[in-house]
């Protein structure tokens, strides 16, 4: 059964039907063409698919594409704008923090997430205090990207990246 989807993936709208049991990942990749979120695992375990839905981070190979119409959906890809890159994938590319780069997408959308979680004042499991503003130490990122695994094990970096962009 097909259904009338629309939604805006990196500033475009698309309207487009699709099978009710089409995956956001499918959809992005195999429908609209966007290779930038990654299927690993199909299971979400990995975070390699990790796009932000309406700036919340979201494993697109779980979600279903007819949950998400009238939605704005950013990939890696869609970060970038007006030829700039986002700040993000700039302290990834200095730190050297992909290296298959597999994974590097969906990294990319989870640290910004992550970001803008620690901004609104989101705790996570090893924050300190509950009650106040988290700061973003190694740990603390380390925590909060811990659903992105890299199989090239570049995690060093990756945190290294994120905290230099809180910084």
């Amino acid at each position: 059964m097909d259904a009338e989807v629309t939604l805006r993936v990196d500033g475009i709208t698309h309207q487009i039907a699709v099978d009710t049991r089409t995956t956001l990942l499918d959809l992005l990749r195999d429908r609209l063409g966007n290779p930038s979120p990654k299927k690993g695992c199909d299971h979400g375990q990995c975070g390699a698919c990790t796009v932000l839905v309406d700036g919340r981070r979201v494993l697109s190979c779980l979600a279903l594409a007819v949950a998400h119409g009238d939605t704005e959906v950013t990939t890696a890809q869609g970060l970038a704008r007006d030829g700039e890159l986002h700040p993000v994938q700039k302290a990834f590319i200095e730190r050297d923090a992909f290296q298959c780069g597999y994974c590097t997408p969906g990294q990319v959308c989870s640290a910004v997430g992550v970001l803008d979680e620690a901004a609104k004042g989101w705790p996570s499991h090893v924050t300190d205090d509950l009650a106040a503003e988290a700061e973003l130490d190694d740990a603390e990122v380390s925590e909060r990207m811990s659903g992105n695994l890299c199989r090239c094990g570049a995690y060093h970096a990756i945190v290294a990246a994120v905290g230099d962009v809180v910084r």
